[in-house]
């Protein structure tokens, strides 16, 4: 067993993305790869998880009022 990873951001953190985020198919009302939120787009933190088989911090960013999404921590960067 490992110890889990200490997520690099925190809840209600400003971020902004590094790439363009596409849907993996977790939108099921949107065209699969289709993009999300563009590169630069800015959002705040609303959630932190973890991936637990992975050991993979997930955080769930809020881009607009009804846009979540699920981010790696290579995805994003504070503003």
């Amino acid at each position: 067993m490992f110890e889990p990873r200490t997520p690099r951001y925190q809840w209600g953190q400003k971020v902004k993305t590094l790439t363009e985020l596409r849907n993996d198919g977790g939108y099921p009302d949107v065209p699969e790869d289709a993009v999300l939120a563009a590169e630069g787009a800015t959002g705040e933190i609303v959630q932190v998880g973890m991936h637990t088989d992975s050991n993979t911090p997930i955080y769930i960013v809020e881009f607009t009022e009804r846009l979540v999404v699920g981010c790696l921590e290579e995805e994003i960067e504070p503003v």
